[in-house]
Order: structure tokens, then sequence, then C-alpha cells
């Protein structure tokens, strides 16, 4: 049994004792070629637990904003592990998000586990009405598992998908997407590797799922199911950031920000065994495009925590600013207003996504996923501008800036202190801390969640724009614009339109009968 199941470990209340449900998990980690002893005491990891940490820290000082009462203990767990059950569940997940990211300033790695289990809920369902199978309950029982743990859930959909023009089960290497090798009466074992897996080493039990729509062929590669982060057969394999090594240096300055950072690892599955109450899709592979479906929904519309990320670096741009002595500028001032405008339009259409949620069968809420699939589009876009805003407002030095060493040296010190000072009135190292905050969040460590993960997290630009042309409704716009214009419509028009129009409710809201 599992070293971290919920047979052996309390109930996570604090930050703290989330903390100390990490240590001695014997996980198999390499991180630049070399194994980590314990992930939590590594200089480089350490960041990515504290942002991890800190949704257990919110839970503790606002319970309304991120707790709720659970439906199986009576007790508060994160919201987190909440399933929606109302629109006002789906906002209330979205202001907790933008919070989040505005106390860490990085990606805090929880938001994947909280989509799948609200995707999960209505598909399982859904599944069991078609086949009969019993999936739903098993993945009720898991949660319930996991509330009277308060753990964390990760999501492990992304795999790494050799040749794109190819089907899984049509790979040269059936292994570049997960799928099971074999079957006994007590479950199934499972090889592949899943790709860009935020928080993972952080979590407690892992959700493999698949990553695209599936083929008949492809029913091996349709396994939805629950394994612990320390399962015999898992190896990690930790990603690289940017200037992710300065948290091996002395000092906190060149880091940016030294307390939080994001993670994302490849995860290897080398024969990882699922026992039968663990599985909640098992070949059922039309199943497979639902599910992405409805997951990405949820975590498109999950990227309004950019926007408490945005908070924060619109906040240093003005900041460095003032240190700079432009505050006042008519330019200074324009900027940070497109610099909010940006930023709030990535919260809007992100929380109207919300506002707009609508029950399934199960009784799960759904967000709009048009609404959503606009707000991740914008999220490959605006942070992009946000930052290059900050940088602009930062000027040259965000750049080109001397070492912390430098500032401490005895012979040099007092010539950075000279020569870098701002406004008389604002000691040096404060200027330095805040310039090195902007570069931490557009050049460095935390430019990888807030600009690179921006742009592929949850689907690249593409996969919105698909998913958008699906739900624009042309053929309906246009009888609307002919309706006005006063030009008569023929019968085969005015059938497309109605189509259309039908096709496109079918799709959004196929589970409400």
């Amino acid at each position: 049994m599992s070293s971290i199941t919920t047979h052996t470990l309390s109930k996570i209340d604090s930050a703290e004792s989330y903390l100390a449900s990490l240590r001695h998990r014997n996980l198999l980690i390499y991180l630049m070629g070399e194994k980590v002893a314990e992930p939590l005491d590594h200089p480089v990891i350490r960041p990515s637990i504290n942002a991890m940490a800190a949704t257990y820290q919110l839970a503790e000082e606002n319970p309304e904003l991120a707790t709720v009462v659970s439906e199986f203990t009576g007790e508060r767990i994160s919201r987190f592990l909440h399933i929606c059950k109302s629109q006002q569940d789906l906002v209330m997940q979205n202001k907790m998000q933008r919070r989040l990211g505005q106390l860490t300033g990085t990606c805090f790695q929880r938001c994947v586990g909280m989509d799948a289990i609200n995707a999960l809920h209505s598909v399982t369902f859904e599944m069991d009405a078609k086949h009969q199978t019993a999936y739903h309950q098993r993945f009720l029982d898991f949660l319930k598992q996991m509330h009277q743990l308060n753990g964390v859930i990760g999501g492990a959909m992304t795999d790494v998908k050799g040749d794109r023009g190819l089907a899984p089960h049509q790979q040269a290497d059936p292994d570049l997407f997960v799928h099971i090798t074999r079957r006994t009466a007590e479950g199934v074992y499972i090889k592949g590797a899943k790709a860009h897996q935020t928080g993972c080493i952080n979590a407690h039990w892992l959700l493999v799922m698949p990553t695209l729509r599936l083929e008949a062929a492809d029913a091996d590669y349709a396994i939805v199911g629950a394994v612990p982060v320390d399962a015999p057969g898992i190896t990690y394999i930790y990603g690289r950031q940017s200037c992710d090594t300065r948290s091996l240096e002395e000092g906190f300055i060149d880091q940016g920000n030294a307390q939080y950072g994001g993670q994302e690892a490849m995860i290897i599955f080398d024969e990882v065994f699922i026992p039968n109450e663990l599985i909640f899709m098992d070949g059922e592979y039309e199943f497979a495009a639902l599910l992405v479906d409805r997951f990405t929904a949820y975590h498109r519309r999950s990227y309004v925590c950019k926007s408490g990320v945005g908070d924060v670096l619109i906040g240093a741009a003005a900041a460095v600013a003032e240190m700079n002595g432009a505050e006042k500028a008519s330019h200074i001032k324009d900027k940070l207003v497109e610099m909010t405008h940006l930023n709030e339009t990535i919260y809007a259409t992100g929380i109207a996504s919300s506002h707009q949620g609508y029950a399934t069968q199960s009784g799960c809420f759904l967000c709009d996923s048009m609404l959503s699939n606009v707000c991740k589009h914008h999220v490959t876009k605006m942070p992009y501008e946000i930052g290059r805003l900050a940088q602009d407002l930062a000027g040259g030095m965000v750049a080109t800036m001397p070492s912390e060493k430098d500032l401490n040296h005895p012979e040099i010190g007092a010539l950075i202190e000279k020569y870098l000072r701002g406004k008389a009135s604002i000691p040096t190292q404060d200027r330095m801390r805040m310039l090195r905050l902007i570069e931490n969040m557009t050049l460095g460590r935390n430019a990888v969640g807030y600009l690179t993960e921006s742009m592929h997290g949850a689907g690249s630009p593409q996969a919105q724009r698909i998913q958008i042309a699906r739900m624009m409704q042309l053929e309906y716009k246009k009888r609307l614009a002919f309706v006005l214009a006063g030009i008569p419509l023929e019968e085969n028009t005015k059938q497309a339109a109605v189509e259309e129009l039908g096709a496109y409710f079918e799709r959004v809201f196929q589970s409400v009968k």
C-alpha cells in the first residue's frame, strides 16, 4: 500500500501539515541528471512546494473563499476538491484562483486536479448510463477519501504524443501515449509518459487521463485511473526553468521571487498498477473526447489565475516607475492603463464563463465552453503584452543589472549603491529587488508559468481556435443579418441555420436532456 494513502495520513488542515505530508515519500525524481533525495529540502523544488502550501494558508486565512463544507464528511475542505453544484461555485473558484495568483506571483499548481474531478463527475455518470458500468460510484468513493485527507489531486493528461499525424495505435512506439499493457483480475498495468505535468511531485494522487479523441483501435489508450504519486514504477524527470539555479546561490535578491515558483515534470509510467476500484474509464474510447472537452472547458476558464499574477506584475511596473522617478509621465500612466485593461479582459471572460455555467446530468455544473476558450485564447496573447510593457517601464536595467554578490562586495558594493540608485529617497536595494521581480516574471523562473505556460497550457492557441470555430454559429448569425436586411431567405438557408443552432446547443448542453 502506498505511503501516502488516506489510511496512513491524517487530515491535512494547514500549510504546515501539508508540508509534513510530503516528507519521506521515496519518490524517484531526477533533476539535472541527479537523483533528488528529499524534494522538500531541494532549493530548486522548494519554491513550488511553497506555492502549493499557499493554497492551504489561504484556506486558513479566508475559509469562505478557499474552502467548502464537504458533502461526504461535513467538514471544511479545500475548494480545489469541490464538485461545483452551482454557477456560484464556479465563480468562487475563479475568485480563489485570482487571489492565489496575487499572493504567489506564480502557478500554485492545483487547478488541473480541480478541473479533472469536475469533468470526471459528469463523464463517469454518463458512461454508466450508457454502458451500465460502475465508474461513477468508484469515483465518488475515491473523492470521499480525498475529502477525508483534504489532500492534493494532480491531473495527468498531456501525453508526449510522438508523431502528431498518427493516432495512438498507429505510433511506431506504442508507449508514446499512456496505455494498458496487461490486465489481471485485480486491475490493469499502464505504460507511457505524461509531459509538462504541473505540480505532480507536490501532489498526493494523480488522475491519469487520455489526451485526445480516440478511435475503436485505441481502446487500450482509453484509460482513466487514480494512482498515488509514489506508486511503484513511476519516475519523475524535473523540468528546467530559466534562472532556476539562482536558488542554489547565496542570497535572495537575484531570484526575484525567492519564496514561490512553479513546477513541471515529465512522469514516466513503467508498468504502474491501477486497481479496479480506482479505474474510472477502461476502453470506452468514445467518451475520451467528451472528457477532454469538458476538462479543457473548465481548465481554460481556470486561466483567470493569470490575472492575479498580472496584478503583481502591474504593481511591480508601477512601483519601479515610481522608483525611477517617472511615475508622473503621461505615457507611463497610459501604459499602466493598457496593462490593466488587458489583465481585466482575461478575468472578465473567465468569470463570465463561470457565470454562464449550467447543470449536467450528474448535477455537476459545467462552465460555458465558448467563453472559456475565449478566455484561454486571450491568455495566449495578453500576458506577453503586459510583460512587454512591464519591461518597457522597468528600463534596460531589468536585463543588465549586476548581481547581489556585487552589491554585497566589500570593494564594489558602494559603487552599486551609488550608481544604481533612482530616487534619492528609495534605497538602491529596494529598486534592485523590484527589477529582479519583473525579470523573474517576464524572463526568469516564473515567466515559465506566466508566459510560456500561458501559451501552451490547456492546449496551444490553435486548440482554442478550433473550439471557437465549432461554436461560432455562422449560419445562424447570417440568418439574423438576412432578416434585418430585408433579404428573403431560401428554405435551405433557414434549415441550415436551424440545424447549426441545434448542433451548437447539442454540443454545449449535450448532458442536459
